[in-house]
């Protein structure tokens, strides 16, 4: 899918470790694409990524990008 200049994104870090939590917060870490901790991703805003982010929010530091 290619990008347009109207497509919101946002720049995701991992701050704190997902041991310890269940393996859905685990797998959902991963399916972000983050592997090691301070990682930081960029996606393509969307509602599907808003739920994925609702779940584990406080693992992250989401910042509009």
């Amino acid at each position: 899918m290619a990008r347009t200049i109207k497509d919101k994104s946002l720049r995701i870090t991992l701050v704190k470790s997902p041991l310890g939590y269940s393996k859905r917060h685990k797998g959902t870490i991963r399916a972000l694409g983050l592997r090691r901790l301070q990682q930081t991703v960029e996606h393509v805003d969307s509602p599907q990524l808003r739920g994925m982010l609702d779940k584990v929010s406080h693992l992250l530091d989401i910042v509009d990008g």
